[in-house]
C-alpha cells in the first residue's frame, strides 16, 4: 500500500467535499474529468497526488478556485453577515463606510510594504 503524503489528503479531501457540494458521485464525476472511478477514489483519499491539468480540469468542471481545493476554505473569510448588512444601509451610510474601509485597507497595505 502506498503511504498517504498530507497535502494528498488535504487535496483529496477538499476535491472529495466540492464534489458532494456538486451534487455528484464518484462514477458522474469521473467521467465529467476523464478519469476512471478509482482513479477519483485514490485522489479523494489521498493515497495519490494529481496533476496541474487534472487540478484545472477538476476546478473547471467543479466551478471552484484552485486556491480553494489547495488550501481549503479555511483561509476564506466569511463575509456573507456583512454584506448584509451593508446592503441595508442608505446611499450615504453605505458611501461613508465605503470610504472608512478603503482607507483602513490602505493603511494595512502600507504596513506590509514596510517589513
Amino acid at each position: 500500500m502506498r503511504e498517504k503524503k498530507e497535502i494528498n489528503i488535504q487535496i483529496g479531501n477538499e476535491i472529495k467535499s466540492a464534489r458532494e457540494r456538486a451534487g455528484l458521485t464518484q462514477q458522474e464525476f469521473a467521467e465529467m474529468v476523464s478519469l476512471g472511478t478509482k482513479n477519483v477514489s485514490d485522489i479523494e483519499r489521498g493515497v495519490c497526488g494529481i496533476t496541474i491539468s487534472t487540478l484545472k480540469r477538476i476546478c473547471e468542471k467543479l466551478s471552484v478556485s484552485s486556491d480553494e481545493i489547495i488550501f481549503g476554505s479555511k483561509y476564506k473569510n466569511d463575509v456573507t453577515a456583512i454584506t448584509e448588512r451593508l446592503e441595508r444601509l442608505s446611499p450615504q451610510q453605505f458611501k461613508a463606510i465605503e470610504t472608512f474601509l478603503n482607507q483602513v485597507l490602505a493603511m494595512y497595505s502600507n504596513l506590509d510594504n514596510n517589513k
